[in-house]
């Protein structure tokens, strides 16, 4: 049976499942999310989008085509519609008929009872008004003060931060440069980068201002074990436990 690749010695490196436990079951599902809470992941991470009748629904791509067994852009369909769908067998991947598209509320609730971080990416930009909404969701199933928003949009995280003051936002980014540093000090924000472009000069500087660092997506051990040492806080990975 595949099992994920253990990283011994994490020297307090927090480990966050990337689309739940993707590297062994379908991403994004709920089996994907209990496959996680069942291991040692501090975090389960997953992409929130709005549909067009106002609600939430979790999955990665902007379209369906991908994994479903119909296209549709999930922003331009109905929830009845999208819940109609079911998910399409997967290279080493089961899928069955109950496979489908979760709420929102389904992922928060398993990462409630497995006592996991929940990361919450927010997929494309939104209204201030649908932010309020997700918050308010995570409101009724979660406990807020755990969550991290994600996003690679920083209107959406300006937004946020005009809302909630406290909540814990991290930046989605491929580059680190004075101008994304001046966004993470200027709106309170800290850093998810692309573990390629993440050096120990990024996390240092990032931690003597304060800010916490999340790196995406780290399959390879001896990648995880370096950035290890050079500090950073969380790693996100598709197997690394």
């Amino acid at each position: 049976m595949p099992n994920t690749i253990k990283i011994e010695n994490k020297n307090g490196t927090k480990f966050v499942a990337h689309r739940g436990l993707s590297g062994l079951e379908l991403e994004n599902t709920i089996s994907a999310f209990v496959a996680a809470g069942n291991r040692s992941y501090v975090g389960i991470e997953t992409d929130v989008h709005v549909t067009r009748d106002g609600r939430f629904v979790v999955y990665h791509d902007d379209t369906t085509e991908r994994l479903c067994d119909e296209d549709v852009k999930i922003g331009d369909t109905d929830y009845k519609k999208l819940k109609s769908l079911t998910l399409k067998p997967q290279k080493n991947r089961a899928v069955g008929s109950d496979f489908v598209i979760p709420d929102l509320k389904d992922y928060l609730s398993i990462c409630a009872f497995y006592d996991k971080v929940a990361v919450l990416e927010l997929k494309e930009r939104m209204t201030p008004e649908v932010i309020k909404g997700i918050y308010a969701e995570v409101e009724k199933y979660y406990d807020p003060e755990k969550l991290i928003f994600i996003s690679f949009s920083l209107e959406n995280l300006k937004d946020l931060r005009a809302q909630q003051p406290n909540a814990n936002i991290q930046y989605l980014v491929q580059r680190f440069d004075d101008e994304i540093l001046g966004y993470l000090k200027e709106y309170k924000l800290d850093l998810d980068i692309g573990y390629w472009v993440c050096s120990k000069e990024v996390i240092d500087t990032c931690h003597e201002n304060g800010i916490k660092v999340n790196v995406w997506t780290v399959d390879n051990p001896g990648d995880a074990e370096r950035l290890i040492d050079y500090g950073v806080d969380y790693i996100t990975s598709n197997i690394l436990e």
